[in-house]
This record gives C-alpha cells, structure tokens and sequence, in this order.
C-alpha cells in the first residue's frame, strides 16, 4: 500500500513538473485546487500532497498558507549574477544580444511553423491583435514593448521545444530591454515603424500558414533590421555630438 501511494506520488511529481516545462504552468501561477488536481491526474488527496512535498523540496513550487501553490521563480539567482547584471547595464552588448534574438527567434519561428497547433495559432493570433489594437491607442512605449515581446514569445511557445522556450524566459529581462529599446528609438520613426509592422505581419503569416522557410526568414530579417535601425539611430548620434562640439568650438 504504501509503495502504491509513493508510485501515485511519483505520477503527481512527473505531471506537474512536465506542466512546468512546456510552459503551461508559468513561473508564479498557481496550480489548480487540490480538488481539481486530483481529478486531473486520478490520485488520491493524500497521493497529491505526497507528490508536492516533492517539488516544494525540489524548489519547483511554493506554497503558502490559505493561498494554495504556485509555481516558483525558477531563474531568479541567475537572473542576479554579475554577469547578468552587466550584460543589462552595458549599451554594447545590446548588439550580442540581438544576435542570440535572432539565432533563437529565427529557430523558434521555424518550428512553430512546422509544428504549431490549432490552439498555438489562436494564442499568436491574440498577442498579434492586441499589439495592432495597441497602434490606435495612447499606448505608452513600455505596454507597446510588452505587447511586442508577448507576440515573439508566443511564436517560441509554439515551436513546442521547452529548452527554446525557458532561454527565452531566462533571458526575459534583457529581451524585454531590447524591445524596449526598439519601441522607444524605432516606433516613433514613422519609415521605421511601417517596416516594423510589415515584418510583424509577414513573420505571423508565415507561421499561422505553415510556412517553415519563410518563419525563419521573416524573424531572421526582423531582427536584423532592427539592429540596423539601432546602428542608423547610433550613427546620427555621434554625427550630432561631432558637429555641436565643432559649433561649441571644441574641435
């Protein structure tokens, strides 16, 4: 009997962590009620609470009295390390890190063109919609930022690969920085944002038409125009510091 409850628990353990990975159960959401996961997985109560003793120990999940369980921040030490501090705080390294946007991103677009579902194609679909709607409002640069990453971040669900998924949310405050930074210095451009806007289009028609050549295009050009944009907006820069020093007479 009790080799049965341990073999129940191990079940609970296996589900709920393979929930984790393929990022249906995200980092700070709560689980279901005890009810409802014990007629999810078939276990019994006690079964259940055996199997998140496990993952509490395993630091998956957290709980907390009269709140229930949710799922714990999975990356926050590594998140702090100096050298995550440094690649956020260095201007430079946002060029590297828009060569590994792209290495992810490209990959990512190709599978979910391959193997998105029904279901992938509705959520890219939402994320899509509300980054358009977000055009015809009095959006600031930090929710357009935040739309822009959720509909990248969409496409990478749907390649149904979770070691691409969690690099993506592991990295997810420096790629959220990035986007920042090209809605903050590109959106405002008109000529850029309508570049912006036809690679958002052409990348979600390749992937929701099961396009996987074309996905991986799409999301490869985006990201190296918006490096380009960022070079061309760097360039101006430095040409207006030159000449106001020259016309401030320090040349």
């Amino acid at each position: 009997m009790e080799e049965t409850k341990r073999n129940l628990a191990d079940v609970v353990v296996e589900r709920i962590e393979r929930l984790i990975v393929d990022g249906v159960l995200k980092e700070g959401q709560a689980l279901p009620s005890e009810r409802r996961l014990t007629e999810k997985l078939g276990v019994s109560r006690t079964a259940l609470r055996e199997g998140l003793k496990v993952l509490r120990a395993r630091g998956l999940i957290e709980t907390s009295q009269g709140k229930g369980s949710i799922v714990a921040n999975l990356t926050v030490e590594p998140a702090q390390t100096p050298m995550m501090h440094l690649l956020s705080s260095q201007p430079r390294t946002l060029y590297d890190l828009l060569e590994v946007r792209e290495m992810i991103e490209a990959e990512s677009a190709r599978l979910a063109a391959l193997r998105g579902t029904a279901a992938d194609h509705l959520l890219i679909k939402r994320r899509y919609e509300a980054m358009l709607a977000a055009d015809s409002e009095d959006t600031d640069a930090s929710t357009h930022a935040r739309l822009d990453h959720a509909f990248h971040l969409a496409i990478c669900e749907a390649s149904h690969n979770p070691v691409l998924v969690h690099t993506l949310s592991f990295l997810n405050d420096l790629m959220l920085s990035s986007v920042f930074a090209s809605v903050n210095n590109l959106y405002h451009r008109e000529p850029h944002k309508r570049v912006i806007d036809r690679q958002h289009a052409r990348l979600y028609n390749a992937v929701t038409g099961q396009l996987p050549e074309q996905a991986r295009r799409a999301a490869s050009q985006h990201i190296r125009s918006v490096r380009d944009g960022f070079s061309e907006i760097e360039q101006e820069e430095q040409r207006l510091v030159r000449s106001t020093l020259r016309l401030e007479g320090w040349s």
